[in-house]
């Protein structure tokens, strides 16, 4: 961290893992391999090496890891990044889909806890916003009155193969501090409508990319492409503006950040 530089965030990283099960037809043979992969290495390595405390939640242990309550978020972060995660992983625990027991909310505490004063940033993905078939499901979960973009109810993914530039709005802003106004192109986004009250920094074809608002006393954005291959390719993951623009966001959703 660079000298004067304010102290970091601690940051909740929640998703951008998978696992991958594939099967390989040869002839007559057939045989079936799996592979765990983790998306997020470039964004933990940008939150870190800009002065941040990042604990992260793989897609596979939210049901269980995620904090139950706001007062149990609060005690171990101040932004949570929700990344490729449908709301289904956090609303379907062990105890309420295997035993049919009633149990916490966790989207509930979330979205209490930014009401109280925490940051959130969602990113996109085909589990993120509406996500693919509309299967991510966050306009009807607890986060769609929280977010700063209304998410629609159907697929809302718009795939750009032929690369699609971003355009900077509000280069002013102080989430965006740093980061050059030439973005490289992205392969797609989530398509969502700006909400009321929310600011638009970036624009994607007609569409936000990145989204800035409050919810009560907290901060919320948006942003609306990926932060890893395949939306975001090489070209923008080694970007010189990619980590300014993750510590950026970060340090505005952080409460005092900026006017």
């Amino acid at each position: 961290m660079s000298a004067g530089r304010e102290a970091g965030a601690r940051v909740l990283l929640v998703g951008e893992s998978w696992v991958t099960h594939s099967t390989h037809l040869k002839g007559f043979d057939a045989f079936q391999t799996t592979e765990y992969v983790e998306g997020a290495g470039a964004f933990l390595a940008a939150l870190r090496e800009t002065g941040h405390d990042v604990a992260y939640v793989r897609a596979h242990e939210v049901a269980t890891a995620f904090p139950a309550s706001a007062e149990a978020l609060a005690a171990v972060a101040d932004v949570v990044v929700l990344s490729d995660i449908g709301a289904n992983s956090f609303l379907l625990t062990p105890e309420t889909f295997n035993e049919s027991r009633i149990a916490p909310n966790r989207l509930t505490a979330l979205a209490e806890f930014v009401r109280a004063g925490g940051g959130l940033l969602m990113v996109g993905g085909y589990l993120s916003f509406s996500g693919i078939d509309g299967r991510a499901r966050w306009g009807r979960s607890p986060i769609g009155s929280v977010l700063p973009v209304q998410v629609d109810d159907v697929d809302d993914r718009v795939e750009t193969p032929e690369g699609l530039e971003a355009e900077v709005l509000l280069g002013e802003h102080p989430a965006l501090a740093g980061v050059p106004t030439a973005w490289p192109p992205l392969l797609g986004y989530n398509r969502v409508e700006i909400g009321a009250g929310s600011t638009e920094l970036v624009r994607i074809g007609t569409d936000p990319l990145l989204a800035v608002g409050r919810s009560g006393a907290g901060r919320v954005a948006a942003f609306t492409s990926d932060l890893a291959p395949h939306w975001a390719p090489p070209d923008f993951v080694a970007w010189d503006g990619y980590a300014p623009i993750w510590d950026g966001v970060v340090r505005w959703l952080t409460s005092g950040a900026c006017a």
